[in-house]
């Protein structure tokens, strides 16, 4: 059975198990990147390490959403064209995205390497930080390339309809990241450099697995030349429908060093490792609605393509029952079991009752998560690329910094801790208008489409009982 004919007549519920499972998998080892760098460098390194990848991590993000730009413009554009059943538009998109992504990342090292203070200096570091996070941004920026065209290659392969490839090449870097932070950290002592070392191979292990399965493997969709032949309509189609991951990406980034500052100014050094510490374990929470998401994202897109609307509606229920109750559970785990998670990335017993006070505090609307990732996927997969910005801008920048400096103004530290679930809620909400009109369309076009397909069953039995004429 080919991956047309899955995304075809599959049942959504087993087909989109069957994607977000491999997804989950690939994600999570995606995550363990960040994750496995903290739990080394809060171990071997200390709490000043910590507060480094914090001040680096939104320059991370911003890589990584270069190549999310790239990767689910050009995936809304393959999973479409794939539906239509048009290949070599599918693949001239792969093509283009590929090369997007190349080009934002190596623009993006010369940007910020040449004045590499400065931007470390507006993300909040301090002078006992920025030694930790000029380190690991020397490494990791250098070679933002290899992020960028691993988050484009991710998006394009899941578009096909086939998560395990992913799921396989992020495996294949995790592993070797995890050996490589434990040769560079403990018997080499190269600290919070050599962490960022073993990120960047490992990386470049995931995409070295990509190109193979590209190459070698069983993809409908094949790496020529002539693919990465610039055509600017399809480029600007990939940016239009793209921007929105980047908008989300340059939001949370900028909102990221905006609260870094404000935790230095309000709580100092360990503020900043405390929230350091939270992001990583909110990572938990959010990268299984993410990949319900991305399992979601070539249903949807395909069946809508090829207008089977009904299956639309359905892979939008199964998706977003199934990341509230996800949601719902790391709410309640992260609520009342906090320490325990805390543990796994330090010792130090201080660090650890701050992020318990904190969590307790900005988990309070977590549970919310589900529906807000999920609902700003299906945005892009239909190529909705006002619905799709507005929602992917609204909670780390619309709403996240305005209320972060009116909270935190207020009361300090707590008022920080409490922007997060009152954001949530308010993002909620906006999600939730932004959807409403296009599930009306949807059954406008679903009604519409069966109407159609019953006349033209009642004119083909028409047809066969009429008398033949002499």
């Amino acid at each position: 059975m080919t991956h047309k004919s899955i995304l075809d007549t599959e049942s959504i519920g087993r087909l989109l198990f069957k994607l977000a499972v491999p997804a989950f998998f690939g994600m999570l080892v995606m995550a363990l990147y960040n994750i496995v760098d903290t739990i080394f460098i809060g171990r071997y390194v200390g709490s000043l390490g910590i507060a480094g990848l914090s001040i680096v991590f939104p320059f991370q993000m911003l890589a990584q959403g270069f190549g999310m730009m790239a990767g689910i413009g050009g995936a809304s554009l393959v999973s479409r064209s794939l539906g239509a059943r048009n290949i070599g538009k599918a693949e001239h998109a792969m093509g283009n995205a590929i090369l997007l992504g190349s080009v934002f990342g190596i623009a993006m090292s010369i940007i910020i390497l040449f004045n590499m203070d400065f931007w470390l200096g507006m993300a909040g570091a301090t002078e006992s930080i920025l030694p930790y996070a000029r380190d690991y941004m020397e490494v990791v920026i250098a070679f933002a390339i290899l992020m960028t065209l691993v988050m484009a290659f991710h998006s394009v392969v899941v578009a096909e309809g086939n998560a395990k490839m992913p799921m396989i090449s992020m495996i294949c870097g995790a592993i070797l990241n995890i050996i490589l932070d434990a040769v560079f950290i403990i018997p080499l002592k190269m600290g919070i450099r050599g962490a960022a070392i073993a990120t960047m191979i490992s990386n470049g292990a995931s995409l070295v697995c990509f190109l193979c399965y590209f190459f070698y493997g069983k993809s409908t969709l094949r790496l020529k030349l002539k693919i990465f032949r610039p055509d600017f309509k399809i480029i600007r189609q990939i940016v239009v429908i793209g921007v929105s991951g980047l908008a989300m990406t340059l939001s949370n980034s900028f909102s990221a060093i905006f609260l870094n500052n404000l935790l230095v100014i309000h709580g100092g050094d360990m503020a900043v490792s405390t929230f350091g510490l939270i992001n990583r374990a909110m990572v938990f929470i959010f990268m299984p609605c993410m990949v319900i998401g991305q399992g979601m994202q070539p249903i949807i897109g395909f069946n809508y393509g090829a207008r089977q609307y009904d299956r639309v509606f359905r892979a939008l229920k199964i998706s977003l029952s199934w990341a509230t109750g996800i949601a719902t559970a790391g709410f309640l785990i992260f609520y009342f079991f906090p320490g325990r998670i805390m543990s796994i990335f330090t010792t130090d017993q201080d660090l650890i009752a701050q992020t318990i006070y904190a969590s307790k505090r900005m988990f309070l609307g977590i549970y919310l998560l589900g529906f807000i990732s999920v609902s700003s996927i299906v945005f892009q997969a239909l190529g909705k690329a006002v619905q799709s910005f507005i929602a992917s801008v609204a909670r780390p920048a619309l709403l996240l910094i305005p209320v972060l400096y009116i909270l935190s103004s207020i009361w300090h530290m707590d008022g920080i801790w409490y922007t997060f679930p009152l954001t949530d809620a308010l993002t909620a909400l906006v999600i939730l208008l932004l959807l409403l009109p296009l599930i009306r369309d949807l059954q406008r076009r679903r009604d519409s489409e069966a109407k159609n397909t019953g006349s033209m069953a009642t004119a083909v039995v028409e047809a066969e009982q009429s008398p033949i004429q002499p």
